[in-house]
C-alpha cells in the first residue's frame, strides 16, 4: 500500500508552487506595459566582458521593414499561430532526425519568452518554462506587444541588444530609418549575431539577406504582418 504524504508536508510544497505561479503571472502582466530592464542573457554577457548597449524603442519608432524582415526570416506564420508553429516543429524534427545541421522550430513568441524571462541553456526544465511563458504572453500581451518586446531584446552583436542599438551599431542610424535592405541584413544575422557582420557582410549573409528581402515582399503582399502592422 502506497504511503501517503502527510498534509503538513504537502502544504509548504503547495505554497511554494502558488508563490512561483504568482511571481510568473505578475512578471508577465508587468511586462505587458513595462519594458524589461535587463535580461539573464544581458547579465551573462556583461559579466563576460562584452558590455551592454540596450535602447528600448516603441514599435512605432522601429521601421516596419524590420518587422517584415524578422517575420520573413524567423516566423512566417507569426500572425497565424498561438505561440507554437507545429508545422515548423515537425519539419525541424524530421530534419534533425536525418542528421547534419540542427534546425530549430522556435517561433518569435517562444524566442521572446526565452529571452525575457529565462536563463540561457537547452535543458528540459527551461524548455518547460519556455512553453508556459509562451502561452501566457500570447494570451496576455497579444502579437503586437510580443513583436515589440522581441525586437527590443534580441541580441544583434556581442553586447548589442534591440533594434535601436543594432541599427546604430551596424548602420549608424536610428531603427526608425532602416531601409528594406538594412532590415534584411539584420534579420539575416539573427541566427548567429555574434558571428556575422550586418554592415559589411560576407557572401553567405549577402545571399541570405537577398532571400529575406525577397520574402519580405511576400510578407507585405500577403498580409503576413497584419497582426503587427495592420
Amino acid at each position: 500500500m502506497a504511503k501517503q504524504v502527510p498534509i503538513k508536508t504537502r502544504r509548504p510544497a503547495l505554497a511554494a508552487v502558488l508563490v512561483l505561479a504568482g511571481l510568473i503571472l505578475t512578471s508577465v502582466v508587468v511586462h505587458r506595459l513595462v519594458p524589461p530592464p535587463i535580461t539573464f542573457l544581458m547579465v551573462t554577457r556583461l559579466f563576460e566582458g562584452e558590455g551592454l548597449s540596450y535602447r528600448w524603442r516603441s514599435l512605432d519608432d522601429i521601421s516596419p521593414r524590420l518587422v517584415e524582415a524578422v517575420i520573413a526570416s524567423e516566423d512566417a506564420r507569426f500572425c497565424e499561430h498561438r505561440g507554437f508553429d507545429m508545422k515548423a516543429i515537425e519539419k525541424a524534427l524530421k530534419a534533425n532526425g536525418r542528421g547534419g545541421r540542427m534546425r530549430g522550430g522556435s517561433t518569435i513568441s517562444q524566442q521572446t519568452a526565452k529571452n525575457v524571462f529565462l536563463w540561457p541553456g537547452r535543458d528540459w526544465i527551461r524548455k518547460g518554462f519556455e512553453a508556459g511563458y509562451t502561452l501566457l504572453i500570447e494570451t496576455a500581451w497579444g502579437k503586437r506587444r510580443v513583436m515589440e518586446v522581441y525586437l527590443n531584446v534580441a541580441e544583434w552583436a556581442p553586447g548589442v541588444y534591440g533594434a535601436e542599438a543594432a541599427s546604430r551599431h551596424w548602420f549608424d542610424k536610428p531603427a526608425s530609418e532602416l531601409s528594406a535592405r538594412e532590415a534584411a541584413r539584420l534579420a539575416a544575422i539573427l541566427p548567429s549575431p555574434r558571428r556575422y557582420n550586418a554592415s559589411s557582410p560576407g557572401p553567405y549573409i549577402r545571399r541570405r539577406a537577398s532571400s529575406v528581402q525577397a520574402a519580405m515582399r511576400t510578407v507585405r503582399n500577403d498580409g503576413l504582418a497584419a497582426c503587427v502592422l495592420g
